[in-house]
This record gives structure tokens, C-alpha cells and sequence, in this order.
């Protein structure tokens, strides 16, 4: 209740609309107007983001209904790529620790799944806790039910040099890497030929691996998420790259995540 509390008391703050108004400036016109009514800037950091290619530091946003993320170009001064995420479709899962990737979760959604990671376990638990709250006041608030198709987390190009459908072609710049929608596979060519409507991911037909065309099209009679929501924004994702993957983020000290929450007695305060 403490979460719903604040966010209760900042809609209207001067604060709240000042932070916000920060964010949106950070962006400048590169990213989409964040300032509506009844949104709530939660909290903000920086977290490692698993890419296509390799990780990569990303700034993130926490409001009481969207997460935002972006590029660092100068940190606390300018961000760009600006990705927004409805957390009433996130669902999160904690990773295990293993060898460098410590302290790690998934942001699944139902157009883009990833892994982030934090600088501390008690930075990871902050994060999780902060968008978990959000997410049940958000449910709760509109009534709806937790989304329960997500899209797949790629597999990083680095762990897959050979194709993991037919096991047989080696990846090279001639032998392209590919990644299936639906499953996330790392995959050639000749492996990932069919193409299928995932109307959640995209408007247009996407590239499947062969064994999830085969599924997809034996059940798409009775598979419900093939017809496509009201209302509902699609997301391209058929190009062959990792929107996200394409710059490396500015170097430079990075400060701890801060969530609001916690001035709250100190705001009434003053």
C-alpha cells in the first residue's frame, strides 16, 4: 500500500511533473511525450541490458504504468532510442547467477523479451519489487488479468556459432545468423525460410524456425493468440537486427537507481 500511497500523493506534485518533465527533455525529440495524466515517475537507474550482440549499459525509467528505457549518450543530460514498455503486459523472472551475469532477471512482454542485470543483489531486488508493485496496482486499478503470452528472449549471437536447428552450418559473414520469433533460437537460413503472423510482435508475417512453423501452423485453428487485440499497438520486429543493438552507450561514472518513494515524508515535510 506504501507504493499506491505515494503514487497517490505525486499525481498532482510539482515534483512529480518536474522529474517527468526532466526525462522528457533528456529524450528531446527523439523520443515520445512522457507527461500525462496520472503518471507517477517510480524511480530510475541504470541496468546492463542482455543485446543481440553483446551487453550494454541502458538508462531506465520506472512510472506507475510504463517502463522507458534508452540509450546513455551523456549520462543524466541526453538519452536516445527511447523504448516504451506497458507494464500491465511485463511479467518478470529472476536468473541465476552465473559466472559474470550476476544479479539478473527478465523483462518478458508480449512483443520483446529480454535479460537485464544490476550492480548488487540488493539493486536487483529494489528493481524487481518496485515494477512488481507497479504492476499489481496497475491490474488491480484497470481490472485487467496479467497478459500470459510473451514473446521469446533471444539467445545472444555469441552463444550460439553454429546453427541450432540442424547443428551442422557454422556462422560466418557469409552464413548470417538468424533468430526465430517465436522461440528465440539462433538459426541459419534454410532453418528459418517460413515466415508467421505473431500478431503480438508484429503487423506483418515474421521469420520462425521450422520446428515452431510446424507448430505454429498445426494449432493455429484453435490458437486464440493468433487473432489479433483491439487497441492494441503492433511492434515491427521483422527486420533481422536488434533495434536496441546498434550503439554502444557513452562511458562515465553511473550512480546508484533512486526511487521516489522514499522522499515522501520528506516532501510533507517541507
Amino acid at each position: 500500500m506504501y507504493l499506491c500511497n505515494f503514487v497517490m500523493y505525486c499525481v498532482n506534485s510539482e515534483a512529480n511533473t518536474r522529474r517527468i518533465s526532466i526525462v522528457e527533455n533528456c529524450f528531446g525529440s527523439s523520443g515520445q511525450p512522457l507527461g500525462v495524466p496520472g503518471r507517477v515517475l517510480v524511480g530510475e537507474g541504470v541496468l546492463t541490458k542482455m543485446c543481440r550482440k553483446k551487453p550494454k549499459t541502458r538508462q531506465f525509467f520506472l512510472f506507475n504504468d510504463i517502463l522507458v528505457y534508452g540509450n546513455i549518450v551523456i549520462n543524466k543530460k541526453k538519452y536516445n532510442k527511447q523504448h516504451i514498455i506497458p507494464l500491465e503486459e511485463v511479467k518478470l523472472e529472476s536468473l541465476e547467477d552465473e559466472a559474470q551475469y550476476r544479479n539478473g532477471w527478465l523483462i518478458r512482454t508480449t512483443s520483446k523479451s529480454f535479460a537485464v542485470y544490476a550492480a548488487t543483489e540488493r539493486e536487483k531486488q529494489e528493481w524487481m519489487a518496485h515494477i512488481n508493485k507497479c504492476i499489481e496496482d496497475l491490474l488491480r486499478k484497470s481490472g485487467k488479468k496479467a497478459v500470459e503470452e510473451h514473446a521469446a528472449v533471444w539467445v545472444p549471437d555469441v552463444e550460439a556459432p553454429n546453427c541450432m536447428h540442424c547443428k551442422k552450418t557454422q556462422f560466418t559473414l557469409i552464413n548470417r545468423r538468424h533468430h526465430c520469433r517465436k522461440c528465440g533460437a539462433v538459426v541459419c537460413g534454410p532453418c528459418s525460410n517460413k515466415r508467421f503472423l505473431l500478431p503480438n510482435q508484429s503487423s506483418k508475417p515474421l521469420r520462425v524456425c521450422l520446428h515452431c512453423y510446424d507448430i505454429l501452423t498445426s494449432t493455429k485453428i484453435n490458437n486464440s493468440n493468433e487473432v489479433p487485440q483491439k487497441d492494441r499497438i503492433s511492434v515491427d520486429t521483422s527486420g533481422e537486427e536488434d533495434s536496441d543493438d546498434e550503439e554502444e552507450t557513452a562511458k562515465g561514472h553511473l550512480e546508484s537507481p533512486k526511487f521516489y518513494g522514499d522522499c515522501v515524508k520528506h516532501e510533507e515535510t517541507q
